[in-house]
């Protein structure tokens, strides 16, 4: 590789893009000056976050069509990738030290204006960008997006900014925090306070150690890598790893049907093309198995995903039971989501699959009283387990949404224990270590069905996950019934995980 194309790669730059849309790719003008418009791969990046501030949409969801449809591959798609999602998860930091640099609260500047700004303190603090590069790109991008006057004042703070090291800017915010030692690792780590107060009361309610909070917050701000299932019966793991290529992915160590990616694009593989495998994190593969090696009295021929969609978990459940000879029922109320989950079910053999449906998966305890041998209940949740996935969930979730969450969560486990024959099984599983998400909807559903005359006891769920973990040696608090699993320490989401067996 030549040097001129090394200095673009490390700048993000589209190789040749600047001769092909007619510019130089040197200039002896000021950096500020260098550049009249921006590269495809920032271009990418400031419109996910436009779509994330303007319309509510996930990262997630944005970028990969986006730069399909824009035919932004290789570096530059890694380029993009890195800056859209690093900016997300760090935008509290970015804000904290934006609002220093330009003498101005954030909330007092233009919504474009100051997500071009948070790129471009991504590049310069938090990327192998040279600030050169950072400055003039990013001066070019606001610019071209936002006109004349703005992009001076982009260039402005940005070169503040750039006067100052990661170090010292973290320094700078701390201190801007005061004395509450929580203030200020929640500034730095980019989490809202009430997010950090809530996850170290997580924390300690599952008998870790409060002082693990800045090593969750640092994981959840870590890049996950791609995790692929390998659905049992349709595909193993030693195909997804022939598929995927040498030295770019590895057997998972929670789940045996699990395959980590360290490179490479998933949707490239053919089992996943087809269906036979998919894209799930490693906690969700744990937890969906847990349910199907739960112990339970009487047949285990009727299944039941109350809340399926997107089709994740319900696509493995099916696969597991088709090897079985069971069938299950793929339940979700909304339609879009519906079609999400026949999707995902697309290469399980149709006996295994008794049914897709829409539904209000609160109704289904009292419409189908003791009707199945196993339930999967996935809650709708904060998905504060989830923030290396969607770090933009942190900034719309507030403490207000918990009510309304928790009541769901809430009924849905009620109606599941109500539709579990007597000896049957279900599962409770959210993506949030949230105490009133986890343990106290799990005890608030317990006592409304006894008063329904449903009894329920629970399930030694560490032995059960233990038991499907390769080699089983999974770091669990063995002195509670439920599971909780954490980014910091096993490298998954937040799941959490309570088997309760019903008997009468």
């Amino acid at each position: 590789m030549s040097p001129a194309d090394d200095r673009r790669d490390a700048s993000g730059r589209q190789r040749g893009a600047a001769r092909s849309q007619g510019r130089t790719q040197r200039s002896a003008a000021a950096p500020s000056q260098r550049r009249r418009g921006s590269d495809p791969a920032r271009t990418a990046a400031y419109d996910v976050l436009r779509s994330v501030d303007g319309s509510d949409a996930y990262a997630n969801l944005v970028l990969p069509p986006l730069l399909r449809e824009r035919r932004i591959t290789g570096r530059d798609a890694a380029f993009a990738t890195e800056l859209a999602y690093g900016t997300l998860r760090l935008r509290g930091r970015y804000d904290a030290v934006i609002a220093v640099a330009a003498s101005r609260e954030v909330s007092t500047i233009d919504a474009p204006a100051l997500d071009v700004l948070r790129l471009g303190v991504h590049q310069l603090l938090g990327m192998r960008v040279p600030a050169h590069a950072a400055v003039s790109e990013t001066v070019g991008l606001a610019r071209e997006q936002l006109g004349t006057g703005p992009s001076q004042f982009v260039n402005a703070v940005l070169r503040t900014v750039g006067r100052s090291s990661p170090q010292e800017w973290e320094d700078t915010i701390r201190a801007a925090a005061g004395d509450d030692e929580l203030a200020g690792l929640a500034v730095v780590e980019s989490h809202p306070l009430w997010v950090v107060r809530a996850l170290r009361e997580a924390l300690v309610g599952n008998g870790r150690s409060a002082d693990e909070i800045a090593a969750l917050l640092a994981a959840d701000n870590a890049a996950p890598r791609v995790t692929i299932v390998a659905r049992p019966g349709l595909a193993d793991t030693d195909e997804v790893l022939d598929d995927a290529g040498d030295d770019v992915g590895t057997v998972g160590a929670l789940a045996p049907t699990a395959v980590v990616l360290s490179g490479g694009d998933p949707a490239a593989l053919t089992s996943v093309r087809d269906g036979r495998a998919g894209v799930q994190d490693e906690g969700s593969q744990l937890v969906t198995l847990a349910l199907t090696q739960a112990p339970l009295d009487g047949p285990d021929d009727r299944w039941l995903d109350l809340c399926a969609g997107p089709g994740g978990k319900a696509a493995l459940l099916a696969a597991v039971a088709g090897e079985r000879g069971a069938r299950i029922v793929a339940n979700e109320v909304q339609p879009h989501r519906t079609r999400l989950v026949e999707q995902a079910l697309r290469a399980v053999p149709a006996d295994a699959v008794e049914d897709v449906r829409t539904g209000d998966g609160r109704t289904v305890g009292t419409d189908e009283p003791g009707a199945y041998d196993r339930v999967m209940v996935d809650a709708p949740c904060t998905g504060l387990g989830a923030l290396r996935r969607r770090p933009e969930a942190r900034w719309r979730r507030t403490p207000a949404d918990l009510a309304s969450l928790s009541a769901l969560q809430r009924d849905l486990l009620v109606s599941a224990l109500q539709a579990v024959r007597p000896g049957g099984v279900v599962a409770y599983v959210t993506c949030s270590p949230h105490l009133v998400e986890t343990q106290l909807v799990v005890k608030d559903a317990v006592r409304a069905v006894a008063r329904l005359g449903v009894e329920v006891v629970p399930i030694d769920t560490p032995a059960v996950v233990r038991g499907i973990a390769p080699g089983g040696e999974v770091d669990l608090d063995d002195t509670r019934t439920d599971v909780q699993l954490w980014p910091h320490v096993h490298g998954t989401d937040a799941m959490h995980l309570t088997l309760l067996r019903r008997t009468s």
